[in-house]
């Protein structure tokens, strides 16, 4: 007897004929097709684990897969990111022609000044920007130089575009003249659109800046910028050095806190120099020509950012500076998942997860759609009792 929800109703011989016909010619579709989406579903297991076969390959090479082809946290070098770029500043000595003086002093306590011509349009005589990211060579030292005697309230800044985002490890001043009294170092997130202070230095931190010195730093001020008051000792002779380390004195753990990601993140780095180091001798023949800022050297160490998802950065071809992403990752930064790649939400990779992103599933769209392997069980289910049908009341 056949299931009741296939029995016709009786009625002229032509009807049931016809009836019948037409539920044998349905049933017979439906086993064609069952075969069909067996086929398919066998089919489709494949290309996955020729995809994970290939990984497998290609992981030995690349840094951010382990052995066995899964995903694990990786980074760019680390590197100068100053160097060889441009450095844009406020004030620079040589146009037009101008005299300075370096000052030192003898055995007997006095002051002695040795005066110079800054040119800008002589290759020995000038001081451009441009020296504080070429080579530094202590046998040919070479350094930039501000105008004379730019003294507080007015200043003199430095700025440095880095390009893209990077996670900063530290900066390095080194000098040619005597350390400045008062300098603040600034950062940006957003190219130079808006300024954050980063780190300040001052004999008088308080009047100056408006901030007390050892400041202790705590979660709850993870990003406060302090202010160092050792730094400002005009006895120090040229060749001194400003050392800030972006995480110092900020103990906590960096994998776990999006706060100290954003903390040593910029785009560009700006140093502002407020005043200048003097012997109060400013009333004496040539002495404020002895005062200007002079630098030699200007480092930045740290690594492009990408969020621990790849191991390089390169240019595209707008030659702009982009990650090399991997993981499934995009952007910039591989600061998103790429198309399609949603399952599971973007985050940053850490030492113990690489949070790689996931192809899109049939399951994160909430269909109603069984697993490949009792999807194949189903099949042959139906395509059996389907047979045995068709064989009894064809």
């Amino acid at each position: 007897m056949p299931p009741s929800h296939l029995v016709t109703q009786r009625g002229p011989a032509g009807t049931r004929g016809a009836t019948r016909f037409t539920t044998v010619h349905f049933l017979s579709s439906l086993q064609h097709f069952l075969f069909t989406a067996l086929l398919l579903s066998v089919c489709a297991a494949a290309p996955q684990g020729l995809s994970d076969l290939h990984d497998g390959q290609q992981s030995s090479s690349n840094p951010c897969y382990d052995a066995i082809g899964e995903p694990k946290m990786c980074v760019p070098e680390f590197v100068n990111i100053a160097y060889g770029k441009e450095v844009v500043a406020s004030s620079t000595c040589g146009t037009p022609p101008s005299r300075y003086c370096k000052s030192s002093i003898n055995k007997e306590g006095k002051v002695v000044r040795n005066c110079f011509i800054c040119d800008a349009s002589h290759p020995k005589r000038r001081h451009p920007p441009s020296y504080l990211t070429d080579n530094n060579n202590s046998n040919n030292l070479t350094c930039w130089m501000s105008e004379p005697f730019i003294q507080y309230p007015k200043n003199v800044t430095l700025k440095l575009s880095l390009g893209k985002k990077y996670e900063l490890t530290y900066i390095l001043l080194q000098f040619c003249s005597a350390r400045p009294d008062s300098m603040a170092i600034y950062k940006s997130m957003d190219f130079g659109k808006t300024w954050i202070p980063f780190q300040y230095y001052s004999s008088d931190c308080q009047g100056m800046y408006g901030k007390k010195p050892g400041v202790v730093i705590t979660k709850a001020n993870q990003q406060e910028a302090l202010c160092s008051n050792v730094h400002s000792n005009i006895n120090t002779p040229g060749g001194a050095r400003v050392a800030f380390s972006t995480l110092e004195n900020r103990p906590v753990d960096f994998d776990s806190s999006p706060v100290l990601w954003d903390w040593v993140t910029a785009t560009d780095v700006m140093f502002v120099f407020n005043k200048l180091s003097t012997l109060g001798d400013l009333e004496e023949p040539n002495a404020r020509e002895s005062y200007y800022y002079s630098l030699s050297n200007l480092a930045v160490g740290g690594r492009c950012k990408c969020n621990g998802h790849a191991s390089s950065c390169s240019k595209n071809a707008e030659g702009q500076t982009v990650c090399d992403c991997q993981h499934n990752t995009a952007g910039p930064s591989c600061d998103r998942c790429k198309p399609f790649h949603f399952d599971l939400p973007w985050s940053r990779a850490t030492d113990y997860k690489a949070k790689e992103c996931v192809e899109l599933s049939t399951s994160s769209l909430h269909l109603p759609i069984l697993p490949t392997y009792l999807s194949i069980y189903l099949s042959i289910y139906l395509s059996i009792y389907l047979s045995i049908y068709l064989s009894i009341y064809q």
